[in-house]
């Protein structure tokens, strides 16, 4: 299963709303597109062969490990953290041993966050992980962290979610010098809590040069404003969501008034390319698949709710930072940056 050839990702079978059918659905889909792709499935072998036979093809690629026990959405990461025997656990430590490249799940993000930090480990000179997509704007794409890793963040882990944000932006975005900007209430520099504050301060005053151009305010993420927008967990984890139901509402809405309306009946003919090419750019399924940047291993996060067309995504986007060593890019970028210097900075500022 490790063949030279291939990219090998390990999924948690069991994770997410609708699973193990849309896992094996979305892998079924997503090799049409990846067929340098193996699998190795982790989770109930009953219920997981009973997906397999009504998609068949997928034996060709997958294997198939048995596990006793699965990460439910109520558990607490406390709870879960030491299990070995959950197909979470055992997923997670594929990408250790270095039979797979990447990890998926759609489970319980908090057990996640909490078995990957503990079997990869953060990257060296980064004090947490963040969870990290891919935002669609007008203009194209920005990079947003944190979206749910960690719901409380100081003005250090803020202004090391600024660094990474600005190695991924270079790297997936090819933005020479991306806008870098912390999310908040407000423009104005006494609008937001202190670590806001105090974050701006240590990227503005730190040696690392990087393009910060202030706040911004959640209606201007959809503006292009900015290359990478900064959080904590909680604030981006409800932004994100947001975006997400704003735009299943305008795509309803429109439905709606399609129906009622004849004259819009007649003119949609017209208009269906310009509707279609709207809706693969604001379908919340195409970015689906966040990354836990900051760990020595690519695990990511796909949405616990999603069908197989998003959970194809998550794969797709997965194998993409595979292929692009993205890892690999932030250990060596972070390397030649000095975040206790950093913490000095602030902590000499406030003092």
């Amino acid at each position: 299963m490790s063949e030279n050839n291939n990219l090998v990702i390990s999924v948690d079978a069991m994770g997410g709303d609708n699973s193990p059918r849309v896992v094996v659905e979305g892998i079924a889909r997503a090799h049409k597109d990846n067929p340098d792709i193996k699998f190795i499935l982790f989770g109930d072998e009953t219920k997981v062969n009973e997906e397999i036979k009504k998609n068949p093809s997928v034996k060709e690629y997958c294997s198939l490990v048995h596990t006793s026990e699965r990460v439910r959405n109520e558990d607490k990461p406390s709870q879960v953290i030491r299990n070995k025997n959950t197909s979470m656990y055992m997923a997670i430590d594929a990408v250790r041993k270095g039979e797979a490249k990447a990890v998926i799940s759609a489970g319980n993000t908090g057990a996640l966050m909490a078995i990957s930090k503990m079997i990869l480990k953060t990257i060296q000179k980064i004090h947490r992980p963040a969870i990290c997509t891919m935002i669609p704007h007008k203009n194209g794409q920005c990079v947003m962290l944190d979206l749910g890793a960690n719901t409380e963040c100081s003005a250090i882990n803020l202004a090391e979610f600024a660094i990474i944000g600005n190695i991924l932006a270079k790297h997936s975005l090819n933005i020479a010098r991306p806008r870098i900007a912390l999310l908040n209430i407000g423009a104005e520099e006494m609008k937001g809590r202190e670590e806001i504050h105090q974050a701006a301060k240590m990227i503005k005053g730190t040696h690392l040069d990087l393009n910060f151009i202030g706040y911004i305010e959640p209606h201007q993420i959809s503006d292009g404003y900015a290359d990478v927008v900064v959080s904590d967990g909680f604030t981006g984890n409800i932004a994100l969501k947001t975006m997400e139901g704003t735009a299943r509402l305008v795509t309803g809405m429109f439905k709606q008034s399609v129906k009622k309306s004849l004259l819009a009946k007649i003119g949609l003919p017209f208009l269906l390319p310009a509707l279609i090419s709207m809706k693969k750019t604001m379908d919340p399924r195409k970015y689906n698949g966040a990354m836990f940047v900051g760990l020595n291993g690519l695990s990511v996060k796909s949405h616990g709710g999603t069908d197989e067309v998003g959970f194809a995504y998550a794969i797709d986007n997965a194998a993409k930072l595979v292929r692009q060593d993205f890892v690999q890019t932030i250990r060596d970028e972070v390397e030649h940056v000095d975040l206790d210097e950093l913490s000095q900075d602030i902590l000499y500022d406030v003092y």
